[in-house]
């Protein structure tokens, strides 16, 4: 559980930064953004639900892990 607490925090901080980016953005970067919305409100909902089993579980921590990687790579690009 620690894990998935972590993969939260992290998953906040980054979406914060993309998010105070957004601004400044094109518009294909902008569409991911509305993409990764959708992604992030799914993974919310899912990481409060409490279960014992193993493969949501594993399911939830490798949406959350797909959203890390799209959020660095949306920032990233927003740096270029």
């Amino acid at each position: 559980m620690a894990d998935l607490n972590e993969l939260k925090q992290d998953l906040k901080r980054l979406r914060d930064e993309a998010d105070l980016k957004m601004h400044l953005a094109s518009l294909e970067i902008k569409e991911e953004w509305k993409e990764l919305e959708t992604k992030m409100e799914a993974f919310s909902q899912r990481a409060g639900l409490e279960t014992s089993r193993d493969s949501v579980g594993e399911a939830l921590h490798n949406l959350g892990s797909e959203l890390k990687q799209s959020y660095k790579r949306l920032i990233a690009a927003m740096k270029d």
